[in-house]
């Protein structure tokens, strides 16, 4: 049994019919937020078009270069904690440049193989700020429709890969991203 399924807030984000008493805002379940780039790009978003080119600096919806860094845009999945649900964070990660080639080569169907590599996370995540790049593992996606996975070595995030976030976290979450739930919740 889904233990939340007896909070009237998670029944209210997950009833597509529910309108918030307030502002008649409706959800229909759990909406990841993701990172547009690497907190170090300096370039400013993705926004006309399918990519931005700054020199020899690169960013596509999938890809980034920045100097000698090279970037893959992933996701950081957290279960939630009395659910068979998940929360996913659109992230970046960097990897060292054969590891990067590799990726590429693999995602174009030019070279298969690519089993996954070390790489650093490259967005400060809400609940999991830090003042260095968190260390992760990448694995390629199960289907060519999912972006790759990125799990945490150590720390806090590692933990909450592990062990799942509450749905007060996920709340949290997404209040620090600009989309507080909390009041519309209630009912």
């Amino acid at each position: 049994m889904n233990l939340l399924a007896l909070d009237s807030r998670w029944q209210r984000l997950n009833d597509p019919t529910y309108a918030c008493k307030c502002c008649g805002r409706s959800f229909g379940g759990i909406v990841d937020m993701g990172f547009g780039q690497p907190d170090c790009w300096p370039h400013g978003p993705l926004t006309d078009g399918d990519t931005l080119t700054v020199g020899d600096d690169v960013l596509t919806a999938d890809l980034c270069v920045l100097d000698d860094l090279r970037f893959v845009h992933c996701v950081v999945p957290l279960p939630i904690r009395g659910s068979d649900e998940g929360f996913l964070f659109g992230v970046w990660a960097s990897l060292d440049v054969e590891d990067f080639k590799a990726y590429v080569l693999d995602a174009t169907g030019e070279e298969t193989g690519f089993a996954g590599a070390a790489a650093w996370l490259m967005n400060d995540l809400p609940l999991f700020e830090s003042d260095e790049p968190i260390s992760c593992g990448l694995k390629p996606a199960e289907s060519g429709a999912e972006r790759p996975h990125l799990t945490a070595n150590s720390g806090p995030l590692a933990q909450a890969q592990a062990e799942g976030i509450s749905f007060d976290q996920l709340l949290e979450i997404y209040a620090a991203c600009g989309e507080d739930l909390r009041p519309h919740l209630m009912g």
